[in-house]
């Protein structure tokens, strides 16, 4: 069985021969480039990944094809690199990088002391209002980037071969691309005193999804490469580590029924496509409205978050819903525990995920800088050792 067949089954709510792994197969399944780098040299493997980097906001890598079959990663990503042109636009002084994105936004990352970039500036923070901010603000063009979009949809389905192929958006959901866009404390503030600009930015961030899903899709099909995409992901963290980001009544109305607009028009595009959607935290109240939106694909299954006990989502929605992740807790376990607890947790994860199909192996999101070698390899070796069916 190929990982294009594990894949799909374990999609169709079927048992494979063994549970599907994901690796860098989009940039919320990843790993970061510090911690791949010390877990590889503890096994004596190659370091090296690809250089265009999917997401260097997250510094999260992609290792090399050879590594990526040597780890049995099932699945492949396509699509445009979260910062197209980042090798253009970043400058490095003294360890510190900068730049400034598509949208406007100044990033800024010191080395010998951030994970990741942190961003600093937003570009209609300084505005009365969302429509006083739009009047004096250049949305961004996909056409701008649409070569560069192609030609790396080009390069990457030279891997693609018999995995798993997810098609992966391109920039952040449609709330946290207006927090990053109004600042968090004014757009929270939009959604009570001034709905319809928010609402008028979410429109706005939606089309430019619209756009360049259009290019990768007419992309696919002028290539005759659309039967080969197996999975379409999307994301936009709806919950926070007790609660849902928003009253879910206002993400019942507002937001999950534009994701669902998207959603439906992919689908008819790409018929045989199931939607992933990523968002952390504390979502159970909203999986009914997300499923009934279009959604077959949850992840990270923050199973820490309140309300999310795995045993009770499966239960629940194992019928309905793909459970891509909550193989580990990232946050706690797979960066403090000791390599037997990690074990233990993977196996004890396994038994209740896996039975039936319909669950594809991640952490909880992307193994981030601070989590030890010896646990990732824990992690990895028990999978493969007792993720069979």
């Amino acid at each position: 069985m190929n990982s294009f067949e594990r894949l799909n089954i374990a999609l169709s709510h079927k048992e494979p021969d063994r549970i599907p792994y994901d690796l860098a197969g989009t940039t919320v399944t990843g790993i970061n480039k510090k911690a791949f780098v010390r877990a590889m040299e503890f096994r004596g493997l190659s370091t090296d990944y690809e250089k265009k980097g999917i997401d260097p906001i997250q510094q999260i890598v992609t290792p090399i094809e050879t590594t990526l079959r040597l780890l049995n990663s099932d699945t492949r990503r396509i699509g445009s690199r979260r910062i197209p042109d980042f090798e253009k636009i970043v400058t490095v002084k003294d360890g510190r990088w900068e730049f400034t994105d598509n949208w406007g936004c100044l990033w800024k990352m010191d080395e010998s002391k951030d994970f990741y970039f942190n961003q600093f500036t937003f570009p209609l923070e300084q505005f009365a209002s969302i429509d006083e901010g739009l009047q004096n603000y250049r949305f961004p063009d996909i056409g701008l980037h649409s070569d560069l979009i192609r030609s790396d949809l080009s390069e990457q389905v030279q891997n693609i071969h018999d995995y798993g192929v997810i098609a992966d958006r391109n920039c952040a959901g449609l709330t946290e691309t207006s927090l990053r866009l109004r600042g968090y404390q004014n757009w929270y503030l939009d959604t009570m005193i001034d709905p319809a600009g928010v609402e008028k930015l979410l429109d706005l961030i939606l089309e430019y999804k619209f756009k360049y899903w259009d290019l990768v899709i007419d992309w696919l099909i002028e290539n005759n490469l659309q039967d080969v995409v197996s999975v379409v992901s999307e994301c936009d963290d709806l919950g926070t580590q007790t609660s849902t980001l928003l009253e879910p009544e206002y993400l019942r109305t507002t937001i999950i029924p534009r994701f669902g607009l998207l959603w439906s028009h992919i689908k008819r595009r790409l018929p045989h496509v199931k939607i992933f959607m990523h968002t952390c935290g504390s979502v159970r109240v909203l999986l009914p409205d997300l499923i009934k939106a279009g959604l077959d694909i949850l992840n990270p299954v923050q199973f820490t978050a309140l309300n999310m006990e795995l045993k009770e989502l499966k239960k629940d929605f194992g019928k309905d819903l793909v459970f891509w992740g909550g193989g580990v807790d990232t946050q706690s376990t797979l960066k403090n525990a000791r390599p037997e607890h990690v074990k233990d947790e993977v196996k004890k994860i396994i038994d209740i995920m896996a039975p039936g199909g319909g669950f594809v192996y991640a952490p909880v999101h992307n193994i981030q800088e601070d989590v030890p070698p010896e646990n990732f390899w824990a992690m990895w070796d028990t999978l493969q050792e007792y993720g069979k069916y």
